[in-house]
């Protein structure tokens, strides 16, 4: 997958739900995109895919959900309040790199040295209220 464009929300969260085809576990995706970027909606298709169905909601104040009940367990991290590297391995987050799950972490630069060299990188761009560009990093 090269470019995307996501039209709607519902565009980013079928997006996510493609993702989860051919995933085996051990996977790790790193989102970046400034707030609002649709992070979120693509964990929530990525959790459909993979057969979840129970509400996906923003880790930023708990850090880590996790979404089990599917064909593979689901580990999104959002380390967003995280102001560094030690402060995000002082709350365990490296036992989730990688999982026998699918590790989905948004804010990834704040434990950039710490990614293992698996992890796919995406970025997801504004082009305006409803559209979004998804591309590998």
């Amino acid at each position: 997958m090269g470019l995307t464009i996501l039209n709607s929300v519902e565009a980013s969260q079928a997006f996510g739900e493609k993702w989860a085809t051919d995933l085996v576990g051990g996977e790790i995706f790193a989102l970046h995109g400034v707030l609002g970027a649709g992070k979120t909606q693509l964990v929530k298709g990525l959790a459909r895919g993979l057969g979840f169905r129970g509400d996906v909601t923003s880790p930023t104040f708990t850090i880590v959900h996790e979404y089990r009940g599917g064909r593979l367990p689901i580990y999104h991290l959002d380390l967003y309040r995280f102001e560094n590297e030690i402060a995000a391995l002082t709350m365990g987050i490296e036992e989730y790199l990688p999982s026998e799950g699918v590790t989905v972490i948004e804010w990834p630069d704040r434990i950039a040295a710490f990614l293992p060299l698996q992890t796919q990188h995406w970025e997801l761009e504004v082009v305006s209220l409803t559209e979004r560009v998804i591309k590998k990093k």
